[in-house]
């Protein structure tokens, strides 16, 4: 069990990371399960395809109202205690949806506060949860623990979770969300076993929080590495939102797989990621940053063109377990240069730009590619999406020696 433990979490990370690591999981097990549970639950209120789609709006858009207000209050508050009591307050959220649920009373309204609410809290947490790694592991570790967390995230949230949750709520609706709280509440107590600096990260806030989130914006634009890094994850999760779109129907009217064959479909997508991020200790030690963007942005742009070549159910799922691989390998990547190329006092203003921008690519996406395949048929949002990335990777092809070394000094000025 001690080799186990050594492998995944080795003992020079320290004993916080393996309580954020544990908190991670665990976390995860739940917002796995509330994956499945929270559709089912909409599902079972309300039949309005208006209605359904407005849930998964309401997932979204607390990222795009407060991401950038959390980041700048992660940056001034304790990270730690934020994360607590974000996670405490998403907890009781989910306790108070429990309690509507075993009373009967539950409306497509409560659970559209409830996940609203939730997200809001959630949005708040991880602001300040990202910020953590960087504090408590050293500067060459920040890849290993990235993997980790990943690996978590995959294992927990895409793999195991949806289909106990969709079990567990078949058995009683009140039952997922139950052990979702408890899941929550376990992380918590979880994280206030790690040991970070007291107070806040700078030791002077006079500032109004809009100057904060200015500042982050501003440290960002400076800084040509960085600058390009977030304008690659937002031209890239706008060309991949546009395919991802239409996948449903893709693979029902293209593939003629059924609806368990897309569920295969997203599951390879799950076993790629987790190939992936078990590999990346062997990657990161072997193969060059620069190698490993440039193979990964290039399998995404030749993976777009495969998807809308392809009618073959099994060169799909070939295709997704490769996009799982190298897609949380450049998750892992893009990352670890952030936070090594980010002053700690601006983490969390700077990775919530990060995130509004994936946020904001994928929801553009999404409906640029609806609007492309009502106009061109379900191959077109690929077509789109290869010609897109395609451009964008020539574009910033030399520059991304540049971002992958821009960690390597502590301060990580802006290149020329």
């Amino acid at each position: 069990m001690s080799t186990v433990l050594e492998a995944v979490a080795p003992t020079r990370m320290g004993r916080s990371f393996r309580y954020l690591l544990a908190s991670s999981w665990v976390s995860n097990v739940g917002d796995g399960i509330a994956l499945a549970a929270g559709p089912l639950l909409v599902a079972s209120q309300t039949h309005n395809a208006f209605l359904v789609a407005l849930a998964a709006i309401l997932d979204r858009l607390p990222q795009l109202l407060f991401g950038l207000y959390a980041g700048a209050l992660a940056d001034r508050l304790d990270r730690r205690r934020t994360v607590m009591l974000a996670d405490a307050l998403r907890a009781l959220v989910i306790l108070g949806l429990c309690f509507v649920i075993a009373t009967g009373h539950v409306t497509i309204g409560w659970v559209y506060a409830a996940m609203f609410a939730a997200g809001t809290a959630e949005v708040f947490s991880d602001s300040a949860s990202r910020t953590l790694l960087p504090m408590l592991v050293s500067r060459a570790d920040l890849g290993i623990g990235n993997a980790r967390l990943q690996a978590g995230f995959l294992t927990a949230n895409q793999l195991a979770g949806p289909p106990i949750g969709a079990f567990l709520f078949a058995a009683g609706h009140v039952l997922p969300f139950g052990i979702q709280a408890v899941a929550v509440a376990l992380g918590v107590v979880l994280i206030s076993r790690i040991a970070t600096p007291r107070g806040g990260v700078r030791e002077v806030v006079d500032e109004h929080i809009v100057r904060d989130i200015r500042e982050g914006i501003r440290w960002l634009l400076d800084n040509a590495a960085v600058r390009t890094l977030a304008l690659i994850i937002l031209v890239f999760n706008l060309t991949w939102g546009a395919a991802w779109s239409v996948l449903v129907l893709w693979a029902l009217d293209r593939l003629h797989i059924g609806t368990i064959g897309y569920g295969l479909l997203t599951t390879m997508i799950a076993i790629g990621g987790l190939i992936g991020t078990v590999s990346y200790d062997w990657l990161e030690r072997r193969v060059p940053l620069a190698t490993l963007m440039k193979t990964c942005l290039t399998l995404e742009v030749l993976m777009h063109l495969s998807l809308a070549l392809t009618t073959i159910p099994w060169v799909a799922m070939a295709i997704m377990v490769v996009f799982g691989a190298y897609a949380f390998v450049w998750g892992t990547i893009g990352q670890t240069i952030r936070q090594r190329a980010v002053p700690m006092e601006l983490q969390g203003r700077v990775g919530s730009v990060y995130v509004f921008s994936f946020t904001g690519g994928v929801l553009v996406g999404q409906a640029l590619g609806g609007w492309i395949a009502h106009q061109w048929g379900l191959a077109a949002p690929f077509w789109f999406a290869f010609v897109g990335s395609g451009i964008t990777l020539v574009l910033i092809w030399r520059q991304l020696g540049h971002i992958a070394d821009a960690g390597d000094t502590p301060d990580a000025p802006g290149l020329a």
